[in-house]
C-alpha cells in the first residue's frame, strides 16, 4: 500500500504546505536525509489551538495539535519530494511543547504526532524523539515539531 493510499484510508488529506514565517526554507535534503524546519498546528493559515498545554489546553488537545503539526510536516515533505513514497523511514523528531509551569507530560503530547507516523508508515514510522518543554513558542502555538527522514536509495 502506498503512503497516499494509507492517508486516504486514515481520512487524511494533506493541505498545501505552510509558507515559512521568516527567513528559512521548509526542508533541506543532504545526501539521503531530509531535514524539515519546525512546523505548528495551522489549519487554513490559523492555529488549531493556541496557548500552553496544561493551562489553556488539555493533554488531548495538545495531542491533537501535535497530530495536525505532523500532517503539516508531511505536506512539507510531499511538496519537497513529490511523493511520500520516497521516504525509507522516519529517523527523528524534535518536538517542543508550550508548557504551563509544572506540566511534565510533553512525551504524551507528542505521541499525537508519533502515533500518526506509525499508523502511516508502520515499523518505518517508529523514530528517535525528543519532547521538550518550552516556556513560550512562536505565535503562541502549543506545539512545534521538526523531523528528519531517510530517503529510499532509488529516490
Amino acid at each position: 500500500m502506498t503512503v497516499s493510499e494509507r492517508l486516504t484510508q486514515l481520512g487524511i488529506t494533506l493541505p498545501e504546505p505552510p509558507l515559512p514565517a521568516a527567513a528559512y526554507v521548509p526542508a533541506v535534503t543532504v545526501h539521503d536525509l531530509v531535514y524539515t524546519s519546525g512546523n505548528d498546528c495551522r489549519v487554513n493559515g490559523q492555529l488549531l489551538y493556541k496557548g500552553k498545554v496544561g493551562q489553556d489546553l488539555t493533554l488531548e488537545e495538545g495531542q491533537a495539535a501535535a497530530r495536525q503539526t505532523m500532517i503539516n510536516l508531511l505536506a512539507v515533505l510531499h511538496a519537497h519530494l513529490g511523493s511520500l513514497d520516497k521516504i525509507e523511514r522516519v529517523v527523528k523528531l524534535l518536538a517542543f511543547v508550550n508548557s504551563a509551569p509544572g506540566f511534565v507530560e510533553q512525551p504524551y503530547v507528542i505521541n499525537g504526532a508519533s502515533q500518526l507516523l506509525e499508523d502511516i508508515f508502520g515499523e518505518k514510522g517508529k523514530h528517535a524523539r525528543s519532547a521538550l518543554a518550552a516556556p513560550e513558542l512562536p505565535f503562541d502555538t502549543p506545539v512545534e515539531i521538526e523531523m528528519i527522514v531517510q530517503l529510499k536509495s532509488n529516490a
